[in-house]
C-alpha cells in the first residue's frame, strides 16, 4: 500500500507542471491535447519501472492521483496570475 501512495504521489507531483500548461492554453488545441497525454506515457513507464503491475486496485489510486495534479496545476496558473 506504501508503494502504490509513494507512487500516486510521484504522479501528483509530475502532473503539476502539466496541468499548469494546460490551464494557459486553448481547450483542445494542440498544446492542451499534449499537456493532457504526455503524462500518460510517464505514468506507463513508472509503473512498469516500480514493477506496480496493473492490478484493478490500483487504477483509482492512479487515475485519481493524475487528475489531482492536473487540477492542482492549473490552480497554480490561476494564482500566477492573480499575483502579477
Amino acid at each position: 500500500m506504501t508503494k502504490i501512495l509513494f507512487i500516486a504521489f510521484i504522479i501528483v507531483l509530475l502532473n503539476l507542471p502539466f496541468g499548469f500548461w494546460r490551464a494557459g492554453v486553448e481547450k483542445f488545441s494542440v498544446p492542451w491535447f499534449l499537456a493532457v497525454h504526455i503524462p500518460v506515457l510517464f505514468i506507463i513507464g513508472i509503473r512498469f519501472i516500480s514493477g506496480l503491475g496493473w492490478q484493478l486496485m490500483t487504477f483509482p489510486f492512479i487515475i485519481g492521483s493524475y487528475f489531482v495534479g492536473q487540477f492542482f496545476g492549473g490552480k497554480f496558473l490561476l494564482l500566477y496570475k492573480e499575483r502579477k
